[in-house]
Parts: C-alpha cells; sequence; structure tokens
C-alpha cells in the first residue's frame, strides 16, 4: 500500500527517524535539581530554571514543589522573586540518580 506514492514500509522508516525523545519525569527533576546546584546557597529564580531547564514557567512551579516537598530543595522569598536551592538530600539524590543513569546507559536501556 503506498501513501502519496510512497510505499507503506519506507513512510513508517522515515516517521521512525523523526520521533522526537521526551524526557522522563525524573530526568526533568535531575536537571532542575542540577541547575539549582549551580546556584549554590544564593538559590535561583524561576525563570533561571525555566531556561536552563527548558521548561514552561508553570512546569517548574509544578516540579520545584514536588521536589520541595521531597525535601531535595528549600525555597525562600526574595523581594518579589522565589528562589529555589538545593538541599544536602538532594546533593546526594542527585549523585545516586547520575550512577543511576550512567548504569542504564551502560546497559543500553531505556528507562
Amino acid at each position: 500500500m503506498a501513501f502519496h506514492g510512497i510505499p507503506h514500509k519506507i513512510t513508517i522508516s522515515i516517521l521512525g527517524m523523526s520521533k522526537q525523545q521526551y524526557r522522563s519525569e525524573m530526568g526533568i527533576m535531575s536537571d532542575i535539581l542540577n541547575v539549582t546546584m549551580d546556584g549554590g546557597v544564593h538559590g535561583v529564580i524561576v525563570s533561571a530554571i525555566s531556561r536552563r531547564a527548558n521548561l514552561s514557567h508553570y512546569a517548574v512551579l509544578d516540579k520545584c514543589e514536588k521536589l520541595v516537598t521531597a525535601g531535595l530543595v528549600d525555597t525562600r522569598r526574595e523581594d518579589r522573586n522565589r528562589l529555589y536551592s538545593v538541599t544536602e538530600k538532594g546533593i546526594q539524590f542527585f549523585k545516586e540518580f547520575e550512577r543511576f543513569q550512567t548504569l542504564v546507559q551502560s546497559l543500553n536501556l531505556r528507562y
């Protein structure tokens, strides 16, 4: 069967190459932790996290709230900004998650 004159088998192959890889929620959380670690004790504002983690403002707020609840990130207000900084627990989690990612990649697995 043809799709606009292209054999069906080739169409599937072409479509398969354009598939986009999406980050898992854990990957997104890891990216946010990485950005907050770079901010050190001073913390990082939402717009900086959004830009560096490639997430919308609202996605950052949602994910950061989960990280705060888990004790991996602290938050505080400074003037009109909300700042996020990683906790010691967050640093340990990030390191363990990096080890996990390395292991998964070495086994050629997707998670």
